[in-house]
This record gives C-alpha cells, sequence and structure tokens, in this order.
C-alpha cells in the first residue's frame, strides 16, 4: 500500500527549501495528523537535535510514523560530503550519515543521501570520486543494515550534482555495491529534469526504488505544476511500491496550503489503490 508523508525541516539554514511544515515539530505533526497524512519526513540539524523520546512521544500521540531521516544538514552547516577530496571530511560525512541512521532506525526508518553525497570537484578525476561514493555508501549501507532498515541514495537533477542523475545510473551504481541494503529515491522532482519518461523510468528500475519524493515539475505541491501524475501514479502501482510518497516541494503558497494541496492530491492518485 503507497502511504502519504510530509516533510518537516527543523534546520534554520535551509528554510528556502522545499520542505511543507517549518513550525515546531510538534505544530507540524499536529497539522499532519489532522490533514490526514501516514507519516512525516523529519530533517534536523543533528541526530543529537531531538531526543527520541520526545520523538516518541509526539508519534504516538498524533498516530504518525516516521518515514525516513534527511541527512542535508551535514552539508549545508557542517560542508560535509561523501566525495569531499579531504579523507577527513569524508570520515566526518560518513560518521555523521551513521549517526542519522541509527536515530531512525530507532522508528524503522531509513536515512536519506541526497547533498551529502558531493559533486567531482576541480583537480579530482571522475573515477576517484565515485570510488569514495561507492566506499561511503558501501560502509553505510552494511551500518544501516546492522541498525535493521535500509539506505536511500538520492539521484539529483545536473544544477545539484554531476555525479548521479538518473534513475538508471542510480540503479546500476547501488546494485554494484558490495552491500544490497541501498536503495534509490524517487524524487519526481529531479526526475522531470532528467528522465525521458518518469513512468517508463520508474518501470524500468522499480526493484532498486526505495522512496518516492512528491513535488510536481515546478517544485511546487503536485497539482500545481505539469506533471504528468495519472501515469506516475499507474506506474508505482504496476511496480507494486508499497512505499511512502513525501511532499518535499515548496510550501506554495504557505505551509498549510501546501499540505493540504499535498493530501488532496494523494488521495486523487492513491486512494484508488
Amino acid at each position: 500500500m503507497i502511504k502519504s508523508c510530509v516533510t518537516i525541516a527543523l534546520v534554520p539554514e535551509i528554510k528556502t527549501g522545499p520542505w511543507i511544515f517549518w513550525e515546531n515539530l510538534e505544530t507540524g505533526i499536529a497539522k499532519a495528523a489532522d490533514l490526514g497524512f501516514d507519516a512525516l519526513e523529519l530533517f534536523t540539524p543533528a541526530a543529537s537535535a531531538i531526543e527520541p523520546e520526545i520523538l516518541t512521544g509526539l508519534l504516538q500521540k498524533y498516530n504518525l510514523a516516521l518515514a525516513a531521516v534527511g541527512t542535508g544538514a551535514g552539508k549545508v552547516i557542517h560542508g560535509l560530503t561523501l566525495t569531499d577530496p579531504n579523507q577527513e571530511i569524508r570520515k566526518q560525512a560518513i560518521t555523521f550519515i551513521s549517526d542519522m541512521i541509527s536515530f531512525g532506525a530507532q522508528f524503522g526508518a531509513p536515512a536519506i543521501i541526497g547533498s551529502m553525497q558531493g559533486n567531482v570537484v576541480p583537480g579530482v578525476e571522475r573515477e576517484q570520486a565515485f570510488e569514495w561514493l561507492a566506499e561511503g555508501l558501501t560502509k553505510l549501507g552494511k551500518h544501516a543494515q546492522s541498525e535493521g532498515v535500509s539506505l536511500i541514495y538520492e539521484p539529483l537533477n545536473r544544477y545539484e550534482t554531476n555525479l548521479i542523475n538518473t534513475l538508471g545510473d542510480g540503479a546500476a551504481f547501488v546494485q554494484a555495491l558490495s552491500t544490497s541494503n541501498v536503495k534509490l529515491l524517487a524524487d519526481l522532482f529531479h526526475m522531470n529534469i532528467e528522465e525521458v519518461s518518469l513512468p517508463d523510468s520508474i518501470r524500468a528500475h522499480g526493484a532498486s526504488i526505495g522512496h518516492v519524493h512528491f513535488a510536481d515539475s515546478n517544485r511546487r505541491p503536485v497539482g500545481l505544476g505539469h506533471t504528468a501524475m495519472a501515469d506516475i501514479a499507474t506506474a508505482l502501482r504496476e511496480i507494486t511500491y508499497n512505499g511512502y510518497v513525501s511532499a518535499e516541494a515548496f510550501p506554495w503558497p504557505n505551509p498549510d496550503e501546501a499540505a493540504r494541496q499535498t493530501i488532496k492530491a494523494f488521495k486523487q492518485y492513491f486512494n484508488n489503490q
């Protein structure tokens, strides 16, 4: 069964990003529950930013699940990536993500690696950057497995990384790792830029997809752009996807309206599954 999810970000440094709710944690969770979402995707400054007991209590109080945790703060706040030429920085990136994995695993939620993958920077051979990325994902994938969760790797569009931009390239890369515990994030916004056909790409690489970001072509909530969502929803059902579609979208025109539009779109495309 495909489940609904909304993003809550608690990192001031990324407040201009595509996250629906920005209020304090309980306010965001309460609004998500009131609208009928199944879960939340959480972005925090670090694994230690929220006491697990507090989050457990809030999730139980509002009958919501934790779908995933983001790691982007590691890059935004600390400048850490898995492909930095500095070995010490790469080690710190792995430690930061490992801590996030352990935090999310307490709730059965995987960690997502997006911006922390980094880039091929000037002076570094492309093959070397990919070796560093593979090394990091392998270590982190095995750590996630030991914690009982998968690890989610996100291909980003060409304007955000020069590493992996499509589901096909991402699938080939993670399948070559010495761990089978790394899955892909199919982000509809990034795919709209990079894929020839979003539904066809989903069908071709469905076995590798572990999470979906639910946003329209302009990164506003689904229904406010030109993405052909009906065909994508059909493709997700055809691959028997049973995870979350999570609203990583701009809070346009405001968080409350964006959340309402998202759950309206979710019900339109997935409530007849």
